[in-house]
This record gives C-alpha cells, sequence and structure tokens, in this order.
C-alpha cells in the first residue's frame, strides 16, 4: 500500500517532523533547549565550545572529551581521545577514538574520518596507517583522526546504526550529516555532536573514507566535486584508478564539510567485511601527498593520478536484478564496456539462465555485486561514465 503524502512528505517523513515540532515546545524542555531545537531545524548549528572541554573520565589511559580544539593539545606530541557522543537507552554514551598528530610547528589542520558505516575495515586500517606512519616531532600543521564514527555499527560490523528509537530500526548514518544535536534519532545527534564539536572546528580540510556496502564490492575510487579547485587538487594526489566528479546527495559527511566552505571528498577503498592491504596502500600513498600538498609534512610526493591514468566520469550507471538466482558476471572491476556489452548472466535454481544484463553505457566498471545470489532490485553493477548533460544528485555503489 503506497505511503499516505503530506505535501510532497511521506507518512514517516511527515510524522519525525511533527515529533520535533512537538519535542521543542513540549512542557518541561527549557528554553535553551528550545532555542537550540529551533536553530537546529532552521539550518544553523547550535553553539559549541570554543575550546577543549575534559569530562573528568577516563577509558582505557585515555581521557575522555565533549568538546576538542586540536590547539589546546602539547605541539610535537600525539595524543590518543575519547570523544564523548550520544546517549544509548541506559543512559551511557557510545564514545569515538579519536588519534591527534600535533606537529611541532603551526600549520594547516585535515582530519580523516572512517566507520561512518560498520562494515567498512580497510578504511579504518588506512587511516590507522596514516596516523602511524607520522611523526609530530617532524610536522608543521595538525592531523586528527577519528576511526570508529558509528560505534554500534562497528561493533556487529554491519553498515547502518541500529536505533531503537520507535522500535527495531536501521539508520544509515551518511545520510544524517550534519546533524541534529537535538534530534529526534540517536544517530542524528551523534552526528551533531561529531559535527559541531569535534570534526568542523578542527578541519582546513577533511577526507571521509568509505569501502563499497557488504554484498556489493567497489574499486578504487574518489567521489568529489571536481569544480571546486582546493577539492581536485587533494584528489588528483590520488594513486587511483576512477574519480566520480559528482556532488552527489545531501547527508553525505563530505558534502556537510564542504556546505561550510571546508573542502573534502569522499575515498571508497574497495570491498567491505574484509582489509585490502594492497588497495589501502593507494590511499595511504595519497593522504600522504594531500599532507605534503599541505605542507604539514616535508619531502617529495608519492605517485599521483597522473601516473596511473586516471578514468573520471560523472554519472554511475546502475544495473539491477530483474529476477532472482546466481549471478555470474561477465566483466571486472575496472574494464572498460562499451554500450550494449554483456555484462552478467543470472540462473535459476535448475541452472537455467533467466535473464541477461547488459550496459547502457560505454564506460569503467566501479562495482558489482559479491554476494553470489540476488533478488530483483538488487544492484549487479555500477558502471561509471561521462554524461554530456549530467542530471546533477545521482546515487553511487558505497
Amino acid at each position: 500500500m503506497p505511503a499516505e503524502s503530506h505535501e510532497g512528505l511521506d507518512r514517516r517523513d511527515f510524522m519525525m517532523a511533527s515529533l520535533a515540532a512537538v519535542s521543542a515546545s513540549a512542557v518541561g524542555v527549557s528554553n535553551a533547549s528550545a532555542q537550540a531545537i529551533e536553530a537546529s531545524n532552521d539550518g544553523t548549528a547550535p553553539a559549541a565550545p570554543h575550546g577543549t572541554v575534559y569530562t573528568g573520565d577516563v577509558i582505557q589511559g585515555k581521557k575522555v572529551v565533549s568538546a576538542l580544539n586540536v590547539n589546546d593539545l602539547e605541539p610535537g606530541q600525539k595524543h590518543l581521545l575519547y570523544f564523548q557522543g550520544v546517549e544509548m537507552s541506559t543512559g551511557q554514551h557510545w564514545y569515538a577514538s579519536v588519534a591527534v598528530a600535533r606537529g611541532a610547528k603551526p600549520g594547516k589542520r585535515i582530519v580523516l574520518v572512517s566507520g561512518v558505516h560498520g562494515d567498512e575495515m580497510s578504511s579504518i586500517h588506512m587511516v590507522q596507517s596514516v596516523m602511524n606512519a607520522l611523526d609530530p616531532a617532524q610536522m608543521s600543521g595538525t592531523v586528527m583522526a577519528v576511526t570508529d564514527v558509528a560505534r554500534p555499527a562497528i561493533e556487529s560490523m554491519q553498515r547502518r546504526w541500529p536505533n531503537s528509537g520507535r522500535g527495531a530500526d536501521l539508520i544509515d548514518m551518511n545520510r544524517e550529516w550534519p546533524g541534529n544535536e537535538n534530534g529526534i534519532t540517536a544517530p542524528g545527534r551523534h552526528a551533531g555532536l561529531l559535527f559541531n564539536r569535534l570534526l568542523r572546528p578542527n578541519a582546513d580540510a577533511a577526507i571521509d573514507f568509505h569501502t563499497g556496502t557488504t554484498g556489493f564490492e567497489v574499486t578504487a575510487f574518489n567521489i568529489a566535486g571536481m569544480d571546486v579547485p582546493e577539492i581536485k587538487a587533494m584528489v588528483d594526489l590520488y594513486p587511483v584508478g576512477q574519480v566520480f566528479d559528482n556532488h552527489v546527495y545531501p547527508g553525505v559527511l563530505h558534502n556537510a564539510f564542504v556546505d561550510v566552505g571546508i573542502p573534502a571528498f569522499c575515498a571508497e577503498v574497495g570491498a567491505a567485511r574484509v582489509l585490502d592491504l594492497e588497495m589501502a596502500s593507494l590511499f595511504v600513498e595519497g593522504t600522504m601527498n594531500v599532507l605534503t600538498h599541505y605542507g604539514i609534512l616535508a619531502g617529495p610526493m608519492g605517485r599521483t593520478g597522473k601516473d596511473v591514468g586516471v578514468f573520471i566520469g560523472n554519472s554511475s550507471y546502475p544495473i539491477l536484478a530483474t529476477q532472482g538466482g546466481l549471478v555470474e558476471h561477465l566483466v571486472k572491476l575496472n574494464d572498460k564496456v562499451e554500450a550494449g556489452q554483456k555484462v552478467a548472466i543470472q540462473r535459476n535454481s535448475f541452472g537455467e539462465v533467466v535473464a541477461e544484463y547488459t550496459s547502457g553505457v560505454a564506460g569503467e566498471v566501479t562495482g558489482q555485486r559479491s554476494d553470489a545470489m540476488a533478488e530483483p532490485g538488487n544492484p549487479l553493477a555500477f558502471i561509471l561514465f561521462h554524461k554530456s548533460t549530467p542530471d546533477g544528485v545521482e546515487i553511487y555503489p558505497e
């Protein structure tokens, strides 16, 4: 049965908007909280502390902060902290791990993020590898890494945050940014706390690292608005084979940074739930190049996009299953395909071919279903290609 609509909102969105309005005016809400809700709902972030706020808690020897200004930390050292995020149903908090390499000399501040989705292991390991390679005593500027943004999703190695606000629910945290500290879901509030009090205040530039999702593998590629010079300058420094030149849709973290004037993009590091060390090393090399570009590190650049012949497309063509059954791919990631080329077949339980799938465009394979079976509607592949008149907002295989 189709959802009822109310002036363009489906029923669930209308209910959520109504709940937010009710929560702002409910009896017992303080004036300060009501003002924060109103400000957050009209697109402005609530005021956050300007300096570092220590909660007084220590977890496994690491101090806990509820707000951070990296300039408050001792120069020439690495600092390991926990950031106090949203509360659980029990009243305890979810914490995010924060590593800061503060250089001995002043300079730019770069933020590296991973773990926004809970099944993305290579991106987490890649950021850890960068941080482990840094020597703050030889640096100018600061690199801050947050490696486990969606901790409850990571604990079960699943893509979405398990939310219990309206019964069992799974929320994609990379549709929640910049968040709302006074919102009606825990992941939305968590995003607001992190963005307002940890990420945005400490970023002159930012990179959000991901992988494909469970059941769908992607190649090494970057998603970026290449029409922004500062963003293009960073992306060009990565020795990876593909770039999706598209601003995609609102709600993703890198766009939240861009919307407040901080150059940022999204990097995709292969398959979910595994460690692809070879692919991760490409992004380590590119990130070190970015740090050199901003003067944080000294020394020569590594390989860049010019060294690997990057394919740049501005649109992604999805191939969706029309039947159920086993999927056989006829092409591989990064393969070039032509319009009309057969890229996959599907067999039923008798082994009969029930569907054949062709590409509607000429381009390169950027993602493929890795689960061997598919239902109707499941994405089987995405083909990166260049469209002369792009449509703007598009889905993409992250």
